[in-house]
């Protein structure tokens, strides 16, 4: 060797000892320690007791990705839980191919790396880990894509919306992954659930503490490098979801068809598409089958609310779903009374009935009647006798059923304006207003209905395409607007009775939602405005229908309100006639301060105020007379009833008079329901209202004015109706001052 080869050598050389030297003491340093536990893959191979499962991990091409780094928790199948799902489905290793393979591992995969004292722990993006709240966790296998067929028959390639509602239903990024149910003796215990919840869907099964679906967990936290491992002893495969699940099932049909043809819609996705043709090779287009955004969930959306990342840990799907026999018999009787098909049904209709059948909450078996559908109603089912089929699905519960949620919208004195075509600006009118109440089956009602053909007859109408309320008058003139609208909600509201009427054969008074009142007499209705129609309108029942909170009546008209003001009222019942027992108190009023003679209206009364009249008879108007209350003769308690030969203290004494006789803001009959101090009109000097005291009993009221003294309701001369107002005949009358 030459010097200056050797010059090149040695350097070298020594270079090469020196870096051998520098990586021996890298890879010691940086080397996996010893006593590291080895990745979920190798610690199946080490346990030796989950052949099977790696041979099937083998099979789905999964062996690398649990050798490798990571963080996973996998519910792992003993060997003799394959022995046993093998013998129950004549199955072997040779018969499962990769794609099945894949599947299965997939579903015994879950994300993240959950111990059993963590894995009923909800992952809160903002609130971090809240303890005792999850019982589901996302597992890393997917549907994909599949065939459909859309509303006109046409099959094309689909794939499910992993959002609710069509407005969004599709993230190309999401891939709508399948939850694994688990069930641990903390997580029952915080909801007050046991043993009884979880046999209600595998009573095969025994309730440990901890299960997963219908496993039982032999050997939890079996801890890897690159996860958790958990053994079971049955072999769990995917599940589907609530929309796959009722596509198998034939005897559900019906009940899907209205999902189906009413509700769901297949949206063209470019990403879908294109994303099908990387996989496939295959130029069809793919849908995204949505539903309608008023349900309470997508059937197919295995993300539940997606709220936030992980509120599907939480929480679930519920559905109720009758069979085939009960639903058709529902549909006729109820639904489709009044309509030849569903394609002739009202949107609102299909959705308040599906809706009835649908929890954005896991309902226990143990939990039915304490936990709310969409519409806030329990779950009216019996899960020992109504519920035929039960099991958990991959988004939620599913319960088949021998009978349908009977809604309240479908039950309740609402349901026969809803229900009928021939009511639909009634059932918009209720909608506005009263729905809320009248649909609760805990309270009694009575309604009077009010068909189209009557309104309309009446004037009224809805102008869809404006969306106003109308009303043309026996002139031709159109008005409409929020006035119309006011009125109508005016005239339904005194066609709405809250509690239940006794036979409208008979004759009596009742108190109508908004405070007004309405009389029946041998099955004619009254209000204030039909007995003030020119001529007087008779309202009279045609028939009647009971319903679970009551009776509804159906009239040939409608129970108008009156716009004729009190005073006139007070008038026409007395001041003209010698021989009626108003007549005093009339005349008084006429000639009052307090009364307008054009309008008929009495100083102070407050438009959409209710009132009570308590006007005093003939004979003890005197007797006020006679006791210096009012002007006239105190020694034969002849009244002076010509103002102008009043004084100024007289004519203050008739004001005060008339005021005190009046009721503020209460209209009050004698039926027993209210009693108490009401204010009246009146004054003192001081500015504080002059109360007065009410006892009313059924058939009887009895009145107490400041100073104590009493008066008697005449009922026979009683319950005269006014605008927004009741005007009574009583014995005596109320004295004002001391």
């Amino acid at each position: 060797m030459n010097k200056f080869a050797l010059r090149i050598f040695i350097p070298v050389l020594l270079a090469a000892c020196f870096c051998q030297c520098h990586k021996t003491k890298f890879d010691e340093y940086y080397a996996r320690p010893d006593s590291l536990v080895h990745p979920i893959y190798q610690q199946l191979q080490e346990k030796g007791k989950f052949k099977q499962l790696l041979a099937v991990i083998d099979k789905a091409g999964y062996a690398a990705t649990l050798n490798a780094a990571g963080y996973w928790t996998m519910f792992a199948p003993n060997d003799s839980a394959f022995q046993q799902y093998y013998a129950a489905n004549n199955l072997s290793i040779d018969k499962i191919d990769s794609t099945k393979a894949r599947a299965m591992v997939q579903y015994l995969l879950v994300y993240n790396s959950f111990t059993k004292a963590n894995i009923d722990d909800y992952q809160s993006q903002s609130g971090g880990w809240v303890v005792d709240q999850a019982f589901r966790r996302r597992t890393t296998y997917y549907t994909g894509f599949y065939n459909d067929t859309m509303q006109n028959g046409t099959v094309v390639k689909a794939i499910q919306s992993n959002r609710n509602g069509n407005g969004s239903p599709y993230v190309s990024t999401d891939n709508n992954n399948k939850y694994i149910s688990y069930f641990t003796d903390v997580y029952f215990n915080s909801r007050g659930l046991g043993a009884a919840d979880y046999n209600y869907f595998y009573p095969s099964s025994q309730y440990t503490g901890f299960n997963v679906m219908e496993a039982k967990v032999v050997t939890k936290d079996i801890a890897a490098e690159n996860g958790t491992i958990h053994e079971i002893d049955k072999v769990i495969t995917p599940l589907a979801s609530i929309e796959e699940y009722l596509r198998s099932k034939p005897e559900y049909s019906e009940f899907k068809k209205l999902f189906d043809k009413y509700l769901a819609t297949f949206i063209l996705n470019a990403d879908a598409t294109n994303r099908y043709k990387l996989l496939s090779g295959d130029n069809q287009n793919v849908y995204v089958k949505a539903f309608n955004s008023g349900l309470a969930f997508s059937l197919n959306n295995e993300n539940y609310l997606k709220l936030a990342d992980n509120d599907g840990q939480q929480n679930c799907w519920t559905l109720f779903v009758p069979k085939n026999d009960a639903l058709l018999d529902y549909e006729k009787n109820v639904l489709l009374e009044y309509y030849k098909s569903f394609d002739n049904v009202p949107t609102s209709i299909i959705l308040d009935f599906l809706n009835a059948h649908m929890w954005q909450t896991p309902v226990w078996p143990t939990k039915f009647k304490s936990t709310m559908n969409f519409v806030g109603e329990e779950a009216r089912f019996n899960p020992q006798t109504d519920v035929i089929d039960h099991r958990i699905l991959s988004n939620g519960m599913f319960y088949g059923t021998g009978k349908v949620q009977e809604s309240n919208v479908f039950s309740s004195v609402y349901s026969r304006a809803y229900l009928d075509p021939k009511f639909s600006i009634m059932t918009r009118l209720l909608n506005t207003d009263l729905k809320f109440s009248i649909t609760n089956l805990n309270s009694k009602y009575t309604m009077f209905m009010m068909p189209d053909a009557v309104l309309r007859a009446a004037g009224y109408d809805f102008n869809t395409s404006s969306n106003l309320y109308t009303f043309t008058s026996s002139t031709g003139v159109l008005t409409s607007g929020e006035s119309i609208r006011q009125e109508l909600l005016r005239i339904l509201s005194t066609s709405v009775i809250p509690g239940d009427l006794p036979d409208l054969s008979g004759s009596g008074i009742a108190e109508a939602d908004n405070g007004e009142f309405i009389k029946w007499n041998t099955n004619q209705v009254i209000s204030a405005g039909t007995q003030d129609a020119s001529p007087v309108q008779i309202v009279r029942v045609d028939s009647s229908r009971t319903t679970k909170n009551g009776k509804v009546y159906y009239l040939n008209g409608l129970l108008k309100f009156t716009t004729v003001n009190i005073g006139t009222h007070i008038k026409n019942l007395g001041g003209t006639s010698t021989a009626s027992d108003f007549n005093y108190f009339a005349n008084f009023l006429i000639n009052s301060s307090n009364y307008n003679a054009t309008t008929g209206e009495i100083t102070g009364t407050v438009a959409g105020t209710l009132y009570t009249v308590f006007v005093p008879n003939n004979n003890a108007i005197m007797q006020a007379v006679k006791d210096g209350m009012l002007p006239g003769n105190v020694a034969t308690g002849i009244p002076n009833l010509t103002a102008t030969t009043w004084t100024a203290a007289d004519r203050q004494k008739v004001d005060n008079f008339v005021l005190y006789h009046i009721l503020a803001k209460k209209t009050l009959v004698p039926n027993g329901k209210e009693s108490g101090a009401f204010e009246s009109m009146l004054k003192n000097a001081a500015g504080e209202v002059v109360p007065i005291t009410v006892i009313s009993q059924a058939g009887s009221m009895q009145i107490t004015d400041a100073n104590g003294r009493k008066a008697n309701v005449i009922v026979a001369s009683s319950n005269n109706l006014s605008n927004r107002t009741v005007i009574h005949l009583i014995d005596n009358y109320l004295k004002y001052t001391n």
